[in-house]
């Protein structure tokens, strides 16, 4: 059994001028797939490729594939972020939206 038989979470960002932008991608162990995006609202998808698609298409990138480089040409360092913590739902919407040169 591998990670994905079990279903796992992954982050997303996109980058808006001075703003990170973050959504969790939550792969369920049936292979539908949930995005939780900045605005609080839950998007369900038939697969991770969907979900995947989607996130491409807005212009997110997973964030466990940065390296520095990419990370630089977006306007941080991966020193300075790591995706959302939180014990609920609603505390991870607080900190899904971080502006960048102060505490990011």
């Amino acid at each position: 059994m591998n990670v994905h038989d079990r279903g796992y979470d992954q982050w997303w960002l996109a980058s808006l001028g001075r703003m990170l932008i973050w959504a969790r991608l939550r792969v369920k162990e049936a292979g539908t797939a949930e995005v939780l995006g900045s605005d609080g609202q839950t998007l369900v998808y038939e697969s991770e490729d969907a979900a995947h698609a989607a996130l491409l298409d807005a212009e997110f990138v997973a964030f466990d594939g940065l390296d520095e480089d990419d990370a630089l040409a977006r306007g941080f360092s991966l020193d300075e972020v790591s995706p959302p913590r939180a014990g609920s739902e609603a505390g991870l919407h607080e900190q899904m939206v971080v502006k960048l040169g102060g505490r990011a």
